[in-house]
């Protein structure tokens, strides 16, 4: 059965976060070249871990595109961390509303939309 339009949706969702970590991963390496890091070991683990980040992503949207259950999971974990990640942008000694909600917007758009496709294959599962 092809993927419904929420599918797709939350997919497009997933792929999107991807693209922009893969930014982030871009970014992340200018600086490390530009030799503006604090400390290089750190800045390298840095960007091996939002690599790592930026691929479960597309392979959860992959996975939510093509139906299969582990990628809204994996997508649904994804974006309570990124909730999580705001949350922490708008707390603290160095507090950024601005940053915080630009972080949980499309967290929570993910959610919502991962959340409606699992209720969605849930249906199907039982009407079956």
């Amino acid at each position: 059965m092809a993927a419904s339009f929420i599918e797709r949706l939350a997919g497009a969702v997933l792929a999107a976060e991807a693209l922009v970590l893969a930014g982030i991963v871009g970014w992340e390496v200018t600086a490390l070249v530009r030799g503006e890091a604090g400390h290089v070991p750190s800045s390298i683990a840095l960007i091996v871990l939002t690599m790592i980040g930026a691929a479960a992503l597309g392979s959860f949207a992959v996975s939510v595109w093509r139906r299969i259950s582990w990628g809204r999971s994996g997508g649904i974990v994804a974006q309570l961390l990124i909730l999580a990640v705001a949350l922490g942008a708008a707390t603290g000694q160095f507090a950024d509303v601005g940053t915080a909600a630009l972080i949980a917007l499309p967290g929570a758009a993910g959610l919502a939309v991962l959340i409606a496709a699992a209720r969605r294959a849930g249906r199907e599962q039982n009407a079956a």
